[in-house]
């Protein structure tokens, strides 16, 4: 039987003219955007005048165009910069009942690509030419602030593909923003609500003995060369095993250290290495850093001070970077932790995928 109409399955016998029709009844628009941010993580939003909400750098892929091409020319199109793509980040399909189109528009559902531009520096940004028919400003804002400033599907996307990057596993697909196959960066909701901020100078020196220890952190480095991070499970929100000092620590900020990683993460630290502190320009205190050897850890406990069962996860010192926003400062941080994984004979840890401590694990 040939096939007469485009709701009907293909068969054998349809002519080229018929099987064409039937493809084209189900096609969609093809997008594209890109991904840019900052050194300090901030992500490149657009302020246009013909939306009220804010957009990553992008447009419709053009007739004959890869979405790659359309990208590339997008962003020298609007913010006048030659831009090399090099990866994808997410694929979104978008359906028709996701965009509150006018009925006008007749739209059909989009393939969105999200490609990653890269971390651009302050220098990079102030390159940056606006169209000046198109876009109105540029703005670099803080992760949990794109679902005020973006439409919630587009917010969707931008932070699923700024989850995929962190996570550096691949190209991610959605369905509206949404992945299909969550990682436990999604699950846990990561960079949804605001990053801890610390943009406090770092000493790599003994502190000072007129400073009040307020704190004690820890970079706690499995064998492989990663480090343990827990995630909050009700806001995502991304802290290192560490606390304040309790009377019973003796004013020994080790002690505080295995302390802390014991009530929140089940986690056994060995051999824990000085790194410095932060000093806070409003109050005259210290906020120690240390880097340690992570043994084993159990079942996940429920956190006494919070209240909370954290998520635990092990990733890279630069992964775990991407969820604090720390300043200038977080590159001096980052040069100790190196040097101390070192004295602890720990490799370097090759970037990949963030994983999950769901249970007991001993190395």
């Amino acid at each position: 039987m040939t096939t007469n109409t485009a709701d009907q399955p293909p068969s054998t016998k349809m002519t080229d003219e018929q099987y064409g029709a039937l493809r084209a009844s189900a096609a969609l628009w093809a997008g594209t955007s890109v991904l840019i941010t900052n050194e300090r993580g901030q992500v490149l939003v657009q302020k246009v005048g013909y939306r009220p909400f804010r957009l990553l750098p992008g447009g419709a892929v053009d007739k004959g165009e890869t979405a790659a091409q359309a990208a590339v020319r997008e962003v020298e199109e609007e913010l006048g910069v030659t831009l090399t793509v090099r990866r994808g980040l997410a694929v979104d399909w978008v359906s028709a009942a996701a965009v509150q189109a006018p009925e006008e528009m007749r739209f059909p559902g989009e393939i969105l690509h999200v490609f990653d531009g890269g971390v651009w520096s302050g220098e990079q940004i102030a390159a940056i030419r606006l169209a000046a028919d198109e876009i109105q400003a540029v703005e670099l804002v803080e992760p949990a602030d794109l679902p005020t400033l973006m439409s919630p599907g587009d917010a969707r996307r931008a932070l699923s593909a700024l989850r995929a990057r962190v996570d550096d596993a691949g190209v991610v697909l959605l369905e509206d923003g949404v992945p299909i196959a969550p990682s436990v960066l999604d699950r846990a909701g990561v960079l949804r609500t605001a990053r801890a901020r610390h943009h406090f100078p770092f000493h790599a020196h003994p502190v000072p003995g007129d400073l009040v220890l307020r704190q004690a952190w820890c970079w706690a480095f499995a064998p492989d060369g990663r480090v343990l991070v827990l995630l909050e499970p009700d806001t995502g929100a991304a802290c290192l095993p560490g606390g304040t000092p309790e009377p019973e620590d003796g004013d020994d900020p080790e002690a505080t250290l295995v302390r802390e990683a014991r009530e929140e993460a089940a986690a056994e630290l060995a051999g824990a290495v000085y790194l410095g502190y932060l000093s806070d320009p409003d109050e005259p205190c210290a906020r120690v850093r240390y880097a340690a050897a992570l043994a084993r850890v159990g079942a996940p406990p429920v956190d006494p001070t919070t209240g909370r069962t954290y998520v635990r996860v092990l990733a890279t010192p630069e992964q775990a970077l991407e969820l604090f926003d720390w300043g200038p400062a977080a590159t001096d941080q980052l040069a100790a932790v190196h040097r101390a994984r070192a004295l602890l004979h720990i490799p370097r840890a090759a970037r990949r995928p963030v994983t999950e401590l769901p249970g007991p694990h001993t190395w």
